[in-house]
């Protein structure tokens, strides 16, 4: 090696090490030349986080909304699955499908029957069509609402219309439907909107339990005109 080569090689060591020496310099004095990175990767942190929370609220209204959403879809059917059954029974258009609306332990009660069982709720309609020439809803509103998982209680305001004897009756009424999984339980007619009478409801309970006994045995009778609940023959 010769000496000018020695020279230059020294001269590009001290070059370069003068260099790297600014350099520290240059970054010891402004920081932010060296750590530009950084703000750009916690700011992609921050939006990703950002992101991830939105996205965790949308799952979350999202599951709101299909929790809401169900649940009037199951307030819906809880009136649309068994109204039209109810009025085809006060229409004295009743088919057997359309007692399957009710528990088997259901009861119904209007101010002349008491029937317990779906075989004396079925005595109970079929003999609309063999007493009145005609009978039907002709006005209603209804009202539904859930008391609890699986309960419910559907309220149709109602209008009613009969024709005995060639006469037309209407009668203002109140149907109560207590609800449990779908099934109708307990089904009362409150004509004129008041309650039905009983050991409850009057003064003095004595009354109230012969006037049970009155709507007990009417239904009795009617259970045994109608052949005991059995379906008519088509």
């Amino acid at each position: 090696m010769t000496i000018l080569s020695l020279h230059f090689r020294t001269l590009a060591v001290a070059s370069a090490s003068s260099y790297f020496v600014h350099l520290l310099k240059v970054s010891s004095s402004t920081p932010f030349s060296f750590q530009h990175h950084i703000p750009d990767c916690l700011v992609l942190g921050k939006v990703s986080e950002s992101i991830m929370g939105k996205e965790a609220e949308i799952d979350q209204m999202g599951e709101v909304s299909s929790k809401e959403a169900f649940e009037f879809v199951s307030r819906k059917r809880l009136s649309d699955n068994i109204v039209p059954h109810i009025l085809n029974l006060y229409a004295s258009r009743a088919t057997p499908k359309d007692f399957e609306i009710y528990a088997p332990d259901a009861s119904f009660e209007d101010p002349l029957m008491c029937a317990h069982g779906v075989k004396q709720i079925k005595s109970a309609f079929y003999s609309l069509s063999k007493v009145f020439a005609e009978s039907k809803i002709v006005e209603y509103n209804i009202k539904e609402s859930l008391t609890s998982p699986g309960k419910g209680e559907i309220l149709i305001d109602n209008k009613q219309y009969y024709k005995f004897l060639g006469r037309n009756i209407d009668v203002v009424s109140l149907i109560k439907l207590h609800v449990v999984e779908g099934k109708v339980v307990r089904h009362e007619d409150w004509w004129d909107k008041k309650p039905l009478w009983n050991r409850e409801t009057v003064k003095l309970p004595l009354v109230g339990r012969l006037i049970e006994i009155t709507r007990r045995g009417s239904m009795l009778a009617t259970h045994a005109m109608m052949g005991f609940g059995n379906d008519p023959t088509m």
